[in-house]
């Protein structure tokens, strides 16, 4: 699951890159996906260890990363769109879809982790 974490990892930095370009480069919250991309990146790279004790505890640190960062991403999207259309405004469909791209990203990461976490602890008990 730790290799799987980078791949993650690169998918968000790419949103959060794309993003930010495809946006003209002006709005810096547009790399918040490529921060969460990072910081996933880095935990997948220590997760990769020989020790169980030290891939579980960063595994759990990535997931929680990822469970915030969905979370995070999910309230952005529908507060930034009903902040828009309760101004009567169109919402900025970019940043909209960014938003729910990484919310998606990190929902499937976030399954993915808790599935392998109860093979695991099926598997220890058999």
């Amino acid at each position: 699951m730790a290799k799987m974490t980078i791949v993650f990892a690169v998918l968000l930095i790419i949103l959060g890159l794309g993003s930010f370009f495809g946006t003209g480069s002006i709005h810096y919250t547009a790399l918040i996906p490529a921060w969460f991309g990072l910081a996933l990146g880095i935990g997948g790279a220590l997760a990769i260890s020989p020790s169980e004790t030290r891939r579980n505890i960063f595994m759990h640190i990535n997931v929680t990363i990822g469970a915030i960062g969905m979370i995070g991403a999910f309230v952005e999207a529908v507060r930034g769109y009903g902040a828009a259309r309760s101004a009567g405004l169109d919402p900025d469909m970019i940043a909209f879809s960014a938003k729910l791209a990484m919310g998606m990203i990190l929902l499937t990461y976030t399954i993915l982790c808790v599935r392998s976490f109860i093979e695991a602890r099926r598997s220890r008990e058999e």
